[in-house]
C-alpha cells in the first residue's frame, strides 16, 4: 500500500513539474506579440480618407495604415487614441501619446511646440459649397460665413485670407459637423483639406473650388520635441517612398477613381 501511495505521489509530482515547465514555455514562446513595445498614436477620426470610423466603429484610413506599417517595421504594437483635433498637440506635450497622425500639416506655428517627420503627403485646400451656390471664386466669399475645423491649417489660412477679404470665420470641432453645418445652411462655405473635400463633394453632391492663395506645407507625423522616434520614422518613410509602399497607400485611400 505504501509503495502504491509513493508511486502515485511521484507520478503526480512529475505531472505538476511538466505542467509548470509547459506553462513557462508557453509564456516565453506564446507571448511574443503581447511582449511588443507599445507605440501610442493620437488622431482625430473625423477626417476621411485619412482617419474615420467604419460602420463597425473601427478607425481606418490612410494614416492608420501608414501608422501600422511604421509600427510593424520598428517592432512596435500600435495603439490608437481618438480625440479632438485641437487637443492633439497638447497630448504630445503631456506625453499622453508618442506620435500623431491626423492629416496634420507641419506648419511653422506647430513646429514651435512639437517636432515633425519629413512630409508624407501634400493635398492643398478647397472651399466647399452647396451644389446650387453662386460662390465659385475666392472673391465671392466676401460677406459670407466660412466654416473651418478648429485648430487646423485651414483655420490659420482663413484668418490670413480675411486680412484682404471680409467674411465671418466659424470654427467647428470636427469635419463631419462642418459639413453638416453646410448642408443645413448654417454656414455658406466650408474650408477644408482638398483630399477630404473631394470625398464629401462626391458623397453629398456638393460643389467646390481650389484655394488659389496657399501652398500647404505638407502632412507629417508629429512627435514630442526631442523624440528619438523622428529619425527612425523618417527612415521608414524614405524606404516606403523608394519601395512604392507610400504610393500604394495613396492609390488605396487618396485616388479619385
Amino acid at each position: 500500500m505504501k509503495k502504491t501511495k509513493l508511486l502515485s505521489t511521484l507520478i503526480l509530482s512529475l505531472g505538476l513539474m511538466t505542467a509548470c515547465g509547459q506553462s513557462q514555455t508557453d509564456e516565453t514562446t506564446g507571448g511574443k506579440e503581447s511582449d511588443k513595445k507599445v507605440l501610442t498614436m493620437g488622431t482625430s477620426a473625423d477626417f476621411a480618407p485619412f482617419e474615420s470610423r467604419n460602420p463597425a466603429g473601427e478607425i481606418e484610413g490612410f494614416d492608420i495604415d501608414l501608422a501600422n506599417y511604421i509600427a510593424e517595421e520598428l517592432g512596435y504594437k500600435l495603439e490608437v487614441e481618438d480625440m479632438k483635433f485641437d487637443g492633439l498637440i497638447g497630448a504630445l506635450q503631456t506625453d499622453r501619446v508618442d506620435m500623431v497622425l491626423a492629416g496634420m500639416s507641419a506648419t511653422e506655428k506647430r513646429d514651435k511646440n512639437v517636432d515633425f517627420s519629413t512630409p508624407y503627403n501634400h493635398s492643398g485646400e478647397m472651399f466647399i459649397t452647396l451644389k446650387d451656390s453662386d460662390i465659385t471664386t475666392l472673391e465671392a466669399i466676401k460677406g459670407k460665413t466660412v466654416g473651418v475645423q478648429l485648430g487646423t491649417i485651414q483655420e490659420e489660412g482663413a484668418k490670413k485670407i480675411k486680412e484682404t477679404i471680409d467674411f465671418e470665420i466659424k470654427p467647428i470641432d470636427n469635419a463631419a459637423t462642418l459639413i453638416q453645418e453646410l448642408l443645413t445652411k448654417r454656414i455658406d462655405v466650408a474650408y477644408i483639406d482638398k483630399s477630404v473635400a473631394k470625398g464629401y463633394i462626391t458623397e453629398q453632391n456638393l460643389a467646390g473650388f481650389d484655394d488659389p492663395t496657399t501652398s500647404s506645407p505638407g502632412m507629417a507625423v508629429a512627435f514630442p520635441e526631442g523624440s528619438d522616434m523622428i529619425e527612425k520614422v523618417n527612415k521608414v518613410l524614405k524606404e516606403m517612398e523608394e519601395n512604392g509602399k507610400l504610393e500604394e497607400l495613396k492609390e488605396k485611400w487618396l485616388s479619385e477613381e
